[in-house]
């Protein structure tokens, strides 16, 4: 008893059924029209969708790369854009014939044969070039190899370290794997070693230099099995005379604007302000413009950053050294005060000494005093009043010692104070502008040959 198939069963075997009645048209369309003998007599019952080899082991496909550009580089998605020429080599025993010529053959009958399911691995997006007609070869030797050749324009993924940004290196990787296919039925291998890509010597890069590339073979370990892997890498230095001439630069030299405040008398307010002010805006805004190219993630940590960093805080430096300046200038005693004042500090710690001694020299007596013996009462002593005996003389005389004791303490305590203020007064202001304009830019020198040598050689 014949039971219905499912509605989804019947439409993949109607699509089955077209995909071969497509292929036989083809063939019937090209054997007729195009194909000379030699290749009719190879199509004859050649079916594409079994392997070369398909019971005597796997089919070794063999790889190479030109690669033609590569058109851009993309820090902020991570990515490059290439455009290459990948050929793949195999040996298929159905496809030998006699001579000692190659067959090349349209690209359209590619179609009818079988070709490597081979893909790019971190590909975001593919194409494959179509004008004027697809860029695909199919060449065939007389001992069955096919030569099968593809131009192709791919944007792929590169993981980039940007913490040395921009004196950064980045390598990246193109990796080729088979979809379908594992080590069992295909195996991959560089046709030519480290020398199977080719193009990278003549090429020429806006930002990026290539210094180094190599080939390696791998598997790729998934949970449906193991797959032959090709991997290409390739090393870019970044060109760092941009970056200089367009950031660092820039930057060094507001830094130095910011000094030219110190040869300004403190006296002109409005242009110490107008440099300082001006300086940090346009700090600013170089650092809003230097970050619009890079990506926005917290986990970098960039040199260009940690220059502009030192660069505003040279310049926010320069601009809080007037604000001490000038309020140390409207506070500082001229001329005879400055005496007066001195004088006046001198007298105030001479009196507070002053005190001192004598309050030490109160309890010193004070307690010789305690300790003298007393003479016990006699019974025929008159009772004295209430607050009049001896308990109440020696609480004055305990309240007369703690008392000097709290007053000295406070007494040694306004003292420190005042010592403090004198310490941290500053006698000419103008002092200030003469220390900066030395300390300034040795500190500045300073922290360039720390931040050039590091990035530069660590």
């Amino acid at each position: 008893m014949c039971t219905l198939a499912s509605p989804g069963t019947a439409f993949a075997v109607l699509v089955f059924l077209s995909g071969i009645m497509k292929d036989f048209l083809l063939l019937a369309e090209v054997q007729g029209e195009i194909l000379p003998p030699t290749i009719q007599k190879l199509m004859k019952g050649y079916n594409k969708y079994l392997r070369p080899f398909f019971d005597n082991g796997p089919v070794t496909v063999g790889m190479s790369l030109d690669i033609a550009s590569i058109d851009t580089i993309s820090e902020i998605n991570m990515d490059y854009t290439a455009t290459i020429f990948l050929r793949q080599r195999w040996t298929d025993e159905r496809l030998c014939f006699d001579g000692n010529k190659s067959l090349s053959l349209d690209g359209r009958l590619v179609e009818l044969l079988w070709v490597p399911d081979t893909f790019i691995v971190d590909s975001k997006k593919s194409f494959l070039h179509d004008i004027t007609v697809e860029n695909r070869l199919i060449r065939i030797f007389p001992n069955g190899t096919v030569l099968y050749a593809l131009r192709i324009t791919t944007t792929v993924a590169c993981n980039m370290d940007l913490t040395k940004y921009p004196m950064d290196k980045q390598t990246c990787t193109l990796q080729l794997e088979s979809w379908g296919y594992n080590i069992n039925d295909v195996m991959f291998y560089w046709t030519r070693g480290n020398d199977s890509v080719s193009g990278l010597d003549t090429l020429r890069l806006a930002q990026y230099t290539v210094e180094d590339h190599y080939t390696s073979v791998s598997e790729a370990i998934y949970e449906t099995g193991h797959y032959p892997k090709l991997i290409f890498h390739f090393e870019l230095k970044r060109s760092i005379l941009y970056f200089i001439l367009e950031t660092y630069v820039p930057s060094s030299l507001l830094v130095v604007l910011s000094w030219v405040s110190f040869w300004i008398s403190q006296s002109s307010v409005p242009a110490r302000i107008c440099i300082g002010v001006t300086t940090v805006l346009t700090m600013t805004t170089l650092m809003m413009g230097a970050r619009t190219s890079l990506p926005n993630a917290n986990c970098f940590i960039k040199a260009i950053d940690v220059y502009l960093g030192i660069c505003f805080s040279f310049i926010f430096g320069a601009l809080i050294e007037y604000a001490v300046a000038h309020f140390c200038t409207l506070h500082q005693p001229n001329g005879t005060n400055a005496l007066m004042y001195g004088q006046q500090v001198q007298e105030c710690e001479d009196e507070m000494n002053g005190v001192v001694t004598t309050i030490a020299s109160n309890s010193t007596r004070l307690k010789k005093r305690k300790e003298a013996p007393t003479t016990p009462a006699t019974p025929t002593t008159p009772a004295t009043p209430t607050g009049t005996g001896p308990g109440a003389g020696s609480s004055e005389a305990n309240a007369d010692i703690e008392a000097p004791s709290l007053c000295e303490q406070s007494l040694s305590t306004v003292r420190k104070c005042l010592r403090f203020i004198n310490c941290c007064h500053v006698e000419n202001p103008h002092y200030i502008d003469n220390y900066s304009r030395m300390s300034f830019p040795l500190s500045f020198i300073a922290v360039n040959l720390l931040y050039w040598t590091y990035y530069l050689y660590f």
